[in-house]
This record gives structure tokens, sequence and C-alpha cells, in this order.
């Protein structure tokens, strides 16, 4: 849904803003003179739309399309979302061998054909796969066009390892998730174009440097509240703005506020977007159990109070909004032990069975790319005697500050801000490399100072 028509001279409205970007991608995809285009995408963009659109334009103009994904998941998600955009379009997931390598939920489309052999599914329109899959076909042509979605989220080493498939690419990804994983030490390659720990994108470019580089402009996910600190912490090179207007969102509580820091910092963040539940300055385990706690009883809280949301999905006139459900609600943490201690703690708050059961409770790894309408984060500095670089990597906040739709309620202990001044970046300059990414600590001074504004103490 459109926000409403701007003032005269205000400049485009979000919704135009998105087309325009869009014809322009899809114009050098299907009709430019380059091998490459380079998107990237803010978070809640339509990235997947993108994607989607571009494959099924792709196939109609009589081009056998690969689509390459980094996880299985990913995979899955784009084969379901081209099925049900386009049921008789014939669609492709080449697997595994192993068992199970899919989601069931891929059956129910008659037009998809799953295989772990790639020759049994040539000649389809489009064929999706992970990069890990794909570097094992050996096919007798390459194929004409590619789409490469996580672009971002590829590392250059993988991008070698397919780029003989194809002979043109669509490179679409998000440059403020998560920097690529790997299992080994790489700092003796940085800085150096052979990076194989580099980002597809970032090596692309790197001996592509005239290829053309777009950028999708509005967030459809996050709010007004939230885009424009989002923007400007984690995306100084590539901002965008949200698709919806202040107010256009609202969160509100059926239940009355008890006077507790939970339920002031419940409806602080209703009315403005963020809270920060602030806990006493204190050195602690990673798992720290009061701050465990505290997440918990904040999440059981906002549960009993009976939210609800109101947004431009909204349909029908009774102005009454979407009850907040438990399975729209995430916890995010830097650890996987902190969410497990987190999903003990709200199982032993309202029982196995409880409503909290459907809360999404995951590391910032495993939540990106999705999206809620409330989140609530364990800061990752909280509690800790230094602020080290993985605590510090830029990604990691960002996608921990960018799963909402409506609100983002963060806690921590006291004195992070004294403790990133204690700890200023000290990663050493490494000649050569390219990162659209800002420092990590300006970022996390950016969203701490934002935060500030909307402190509620738990003594």
């Amino acid at each position: 849904m459109e926000s409403p028509e701007r003032p005269p001279g205000s400049g485009p409205t979000p919704a135009s803003a998105a087309a325009a970007a869009t014809e322009a991608i899809l114009a050098d995809t299907l009709g430019g003179a380059h091998r490459g285009v380079v998107v990237d995408s803010p978070p809640g963009a339509g990235k997947s739309t993108l994607v989607v659109r571009a494959a099924r334009e792709l196939a109609a103009a009589g081009h056998q399309l690969m689509v390459i994904a980094q996880t299985n998941a990913q995979v899955d998600d784009l084969v379901d979302r081209l099925a049900t955009a386009d049921p008789e379009l014939p669609v492709g997931r080449l697997h595994s061998s192993e068992p199970h390598p899919y989601d069931p939920v891929l059956d129910r489309h008659p037009s998809v054909r799953t295989s772990a052999k790639p020759a049994e599914l040539a000649g389809l329109d489009i064929v999706v796969s992970t990069a890990a899959k794909w570097a094992w076909v050996s096919p007798d042509e390459p194929w004409r066009h590619a789409i490469v979605d996580e672009a971002y989220q590829m590392r250059s080493d993988a991008l070698l390892a397919v780029a003989g498939l194809f002979e043109r690419a669509l490179f679409v990804g998000d440059p403020g998730q998560l920097d690529p994983f790997s299992q080994v030490g790489v700092e003796q390659w940085a800085g150096q174009p052979h990076d194989p720990s580099a980002s597809a994108v970032g090596t692309l470019l790197a001996h592509n440097p005239g290829l053309p580089q777009h950028r999708l402009p509005v967030s459809w996910r996050l709010p007004a509240s939230a885009a424009e600190l989002v923007s400007d912490a984690f995306y100084p090179y590539t901002p965008f703005r949200s698709g919806t207007g202040p107010g256009e969102r609202r969160l509100a509580f059926s239940a009355p506020a008890d006077g507790s820091p939970l339920d002031a910092v419940l409806d602080e963040a209703a009315g403005a977007g963020w809270g920060l539940l602030e806990l006493p300055a204190a050195r602690t385990p990673r798992t720290d159990p009061e701050a465990v706690a505290a997440i918990a009883r904040l999440v059981h809280r906002m549960l009993e109070r009976q939210g609800r949301t109101h947004s431009e999905r909204d349909s029908g006139d009774d102005g009454r909004g979407a009850p907040l459900s438990a399975d729209r609600i995430a916890v995010g943490t830097a650890h996987r032990d902190q969410a497990a201690a987190v999903r003990q703690a709200l199982a032993e708050v309202g029982g196995p069975e409880g409503p909290a059961a459907q809360v999404t409770v995951d590391t910032a790894n495993r939540l990106q790319g999705r999206e809620f309408d409330v989140t609530v984060v364990l800061h990752p500095l909280s509690g800790r005697p230094d602020a080290t670089e993985f605590h510090l990597e830029t990604g990691r906040l960002c996608v921990l500050a960018s799963r909402h739709r409506h609100a983002c309620l963060v806690v921590c202990r006291e004195g992070v801000a004294e403790l990133l001044d204690d700890h200023p970046a000290t990663e050493p300059v490494r000649l050569g490399a390219v990162s659209l990414a800002p420092d990590g600590w300006e970022a996390h001074q950016a969203v701490l100072a934002r935060l500030a504004r909307h402190r509620v103490r738990l003594e």
C-alpha cells in the first residue's frame, strides 16, 4: 500500500522511487551490455520480490536461468515464492543426496521438480540450488543468465567455483548484514585482490569496477521510527528510507500498565519504536542470569498485555488491527548459549507449552533475513569486560536492530558507552580492503545514543 501523497516538490513517494529503481535494475539485467549487475538492498526492501520478478521475466524472455543461493533454507524459500507467483512456471530444485534434502512444502507445487541429478532438471526454465551444490555441476554449455541471491553472504572462493557456469549474472544482496563466514584464519589474504574470504560482490567489483550498481531505496519492513537510524548507522553509502511515514504503524496494548519498569519500557517502545531496558552495571557471565530473566519476563508481560498492531497491511473498517501473537515476536542474541538460556527461561516462566513457546529465539546469524512485528535484543556488549572484534561487528548489530516492523526492545547492562570508550577500535588497517560497512565502534555509539532517549532502568 502506498504512503499518502507527498506535497508538491517533496520528491517521489516511496512506492514510485522503489518502482523506478526496480525498472532500472530489470532493464540492465535483461538488456544491458554488461556481464554483471549489482543490487544493494537494505533490510526489508523487497530483495526476494526482485529476485522472483527478475527470474520470471528472464524465463518469459526465453532465457533458461540458474539461481544461486547460499543456504538450503534460502533455496527452498525462493522456489516456493517462484511457484506461488507463477504456478505454471517449471522450476527445478537441485538438492543433495542426503535424506530429507528440501522443505516438504515444495511438494505441494506441481510445477516444481526436485532432483539430486542435474541431468534430470535439464531443460527447465529455472533451476535453483546452493552455491555449494552448483560447484559440483558440469553442464555441456553454460547458462546464459544467473541470479546470485544473498551475494554479500557468498565468499569470493564460492563465486570462483561457479563462475564458469554462466555468462551473465544479477547479484543481489544486503551490504549491511553479517560478513561471509570462514572457519579458518584468512588474515594473510586481507586486502589482496584474491582474498577468498571477501564477499562475492566485493571481489566482483574490485575486478570489474565498471559494472552497473543499483540500490533499492525503500525498506518496507522498518517503520519510520527505525529506518533513519538504521540507514545512518549501517548504510551510510547506500542510504534508504521507510515505505511508511510517522504514525502509519502503531502498536497498542489492551491491558493497562501496572507501573513496573517492564510495562514502562513496553509503552515506550509502543510509542517510539525503540525501548532500552537497562540493568545495573556489572561484569557478568555471557549467559547473564539477570538479563536472561528480564528478557523472559518482558516477553511474557508483552503477551499478557495483548498487544495489537496497526499498519498499512490492515484490511477492513473495524480499525482493530491485528493481534500481536507469539509467533510475531523474536528474541535475538549474539551467541547460541545465550539463545538457549532465554528459551529455558521462557519455559520456566510460562511453561513449555505456554504461548511464549512460539516466540522465536535465536542468534543474529539465524535471524538474518527474517521479519517480525516486535523484537527483543540482548545487547552484544551487555555485561562484557571488553569489546572484541566479534561483538563490534557491524553486521551483527545491524541484523539485531533491523528485524522489526513495529518496535525493537533492547535489554542491556549499564556502562556499554563507557566500555566502548575504554576499548576503541583497534582493527589493523588493511591496504586494499574495501568495505561498504561503517566502523563497528561508530555504529554501536550511534545506536546507543538513540536508545538513550528511550531508557527505562530496571533496578
